[in-house]
């Protein structure tokens, strides 16, 4: 990485009186392969490039932020990026909270979230994961009649981020991942589809057989599925579906939502906001986690955010521009590209264990509905106000135990609310591809919409 700390600080070395310099270097290489009847489908190996300059101006009403970036290394393109950068800022509008992170003293992690493995396997080898989870996806029903697509990828990636501030660190991770989506033939003539990803620092530690087996399960539970009529269940969320609702939750808690208003917990520091067995926080300094990072997009350590604590909001995810405006601190967790300027989100969303886990949920309820897919999380989720109208497929509970399969349903209600009417919390933490660290949750309140609604 001492190419890309060199070229950072050989660009912040130019800074002039009066303005402040923050250059974001950074370079991967992405593998993917798509395989479909035993044959590769695609096979992309591809390299980038990317430099990013922010320069601030200081000006009597506002500090003004320009920001220029370039997908290549030559010497007569970065050569002109900080020029560029001077210019844009001379046209933006003032902001007297615009300004780089200073250095805060919190001590930064040795969180190495890399892998020598992932450059010593070869393609071959490569190609034969995807293949694998298909071949076994295949072979775990008769009634799987082929798989949409099964897929490997991987990347490797540094970076570096130099400013006047005092700034100067470098960064790097690796990350592999395999999935698969079956086709399963259905008892109408129609066709389910069940899918399934793994996801680890090294590809050595990937499941070929668990995403297959886990592919296939979801496909068969909703054979014979059809629509419900409208009810209201207690909801049944296995851990990948509690940390999807929760992931909204954490959006909504970004500063930058919070210093506009945009977001229904803007002035709830201190209040209830949750049931009082919900504690959650993002720790990135978790190094088992996908989402672990010693540092954060302006060079700040990241660290441990408390959010909710039994069921209290503790405070919001600030990068340095929203916690000036805010009055308050950055939280270390600015995100961002070399192509963009740093704002703030959550890297690795952890729950705390309660009790029981999904099996004793559903043999504990006499009335509920366990989810099984959500579509439309993207148009249906309104982060404003928090209401919440999504599709959603999956398998009635009645007396104990899984029953009849629905699909052409909807899930709705409000966000805040149905984190006040979380019944359940388990113990039963799962690891996610997404970084996340989450268990099981019931969560009352909610319209199962159908036939009727």
């Amino acid at each position: 990485m001492t190419e890309l700390i060199d070229l950072a600080r050989s660009i912040v070395e130019r800074a002039e009186d009066g303005e402040a310099v923050e250059v974001c270097v950074g370079r991967a290489v992405r593998t993917e392969v798509r395989v479909h009847g035993g044959d590769v489908e695609s096979l992309t190996l591809a390299e980038s490039r990317g430099i990013g300059v922010r320069v601030i101006l200081q000006s009597p009403d506002g500090n003004r932020e320009g920001l220029s970036h370039a997908g290549s290394f030559d010497a007569d393109v970065v050569g002109e990026l900080l020029a560029e950068a001077r210019d844009n800022a001379e046209f933006a509008e003032p902001d007297p909270h615009v300004a780089l992170a200073q250095p805060d003293g919190v001590p930064i992690t040795g969180i190495d979230p890399w892998s020598d493995a992932l450059e010593q396997m070869s393609v071959d080898d490569k190609i034969a994961i995807a293949i694998a989870v298909e071949a076994a996806a295949l072979a775990a029903d008769t009634r799987v009649r082929g798989a949409r697509t099964s897929v490997y990828g991987d990347s490797r990636s540094e970076s570096a981020i130099v400013s006047t501030a005092g700034i100067e660190i470098t960064g790097r991770s690796t990350g592999a991942s395999t999935s698969t989506m079956v086709l399963i033939d259905d008892v109408d003539g129609g066709t389910r589809t069940g899918s399934a990803v793994d996801a680890a620092v090294s590809p050595l530690d990937l499941d070929p057989q668990m995403v297959a087996d886990r592919a296939v399960d979801r496909g068969l539970q909703l054979l014979g599925a059809r629509q419900p009529t409208t009810a209201r269940p207690s909801v049944v969320l296995e851990p990948r579906f509690a940390a999807t609702i929760l992931g909204l939750v954490a959006g909504m808690l970004a500063g930058d939502r919070v210093v506009k208003g945009r977001t229904p917990f803007a002035d709830r520091v201190g209040h209830q906001i949750a049931a009082s067995m919900l504690t959650m926080f993002d720790d990135p300094t978790d190094a088992d986690s996908l989402g672990a990072s010693s540092t954060d997009g302006e060079g700040l350590a990241c660290r441990l955010v408390p959010l909710v604590s039994s069921g209290a909001l503790d405070g919001f995810l600030h990068d340095c521009h929203t916690a000036r405006v805010a009055g308050s601190a950055s939280t270390g967790s600015a995100l961002r590209s070399v192509r963009g300027t740093p704002s703030p989100g959550h890297r690795a969303l952890h729950v705390a264990a309660g009790g029981g886990d999904l099996a004793s949920f559903v043999a504990d309820m006499d009335d509920g509905f366990l989810v099984a897919g959500l579509q439309g999380l993207h148009s249906g989720v309104n982060a404003v106000s928090g209401d919440l109208s999504v599709g959603v497929e999956g398998i009635r509970i009645r007396g104990g135990e899984l029953a009849e399969p629905i699909r052409e349903a909807t899930l709705a209600g409000a966000i805040p609310r149905m984190l006040l009417d979380i019944a359940r919390v388990g113990a039963d933490l799962e690891r996610l591809p997404g970084g996340s660290r989450v268990p099981s949750m019931v969560i009352d309140g909610l319209t199962l919409g159908g036939a009727g609604s």
